[in-house]
């Protein structure tokens, strides 16, 4: 079964009758990485944010609906998903893609390391507190 990106660029491909080297050259990006996230069954990590960047440029959509197709194809779900009448509530967006997988992806933990991410985070906030006192 495609995963939610390969759905996404096959759908696109064979909708347009594009190939992978005209998308590729649209977006700015190596034929052999148009290849791989539409032929990979499953994508291991998230990929980088120019990677996603042109490939949305060279399918022609939105930069947010190719990033959430990569998201969900990683294992992430990405809640508010449009169109999706059984999606939860949508989590505020911040603008920024690595938040917004944070975001995404700390359901995916169990309760204790979600304990051990809240430390981290508040470790970091308290140091970064101490390190600028005027913030």
């Amino acid at each position: 079964m495609a995963n939610a990106l390969q759905q996404l660029i096959r759908e696109r491909l064979d909708r347009e009758g594009w190939s992978y080297g005209e998308v590729a050259r649209r977006g700015g990006v190596p034929r052999s990485t148009v290849h791989h996230l539409a032929t990979t069954e499953r994508v291991v990590r998230m990929p980088q944010a120019g990677t996603l960047e042109g490939l949305a440029k060279g399918l022609e959509l939105p930069l947010d609906t190719v990033r959430r197709a990569a998201a969900e194809a990683c294992g992430i779900h990405v809640y508010g998903t449009p169109g999706g009448e059984d999606a939860a509530p949508a989590a505020p967006r911040s603008g920024d893609p690595e938040v917004d997988l944070l975001i995404a992806s700390v359901q995916r933990l169990s309760s204790d390391d979600r304990r051990h991410v809240t430390a981290l985070v508040e470790s970091l906030l308290g140091r970064a507190a101490k390190a600028d006192p005027d913030a």
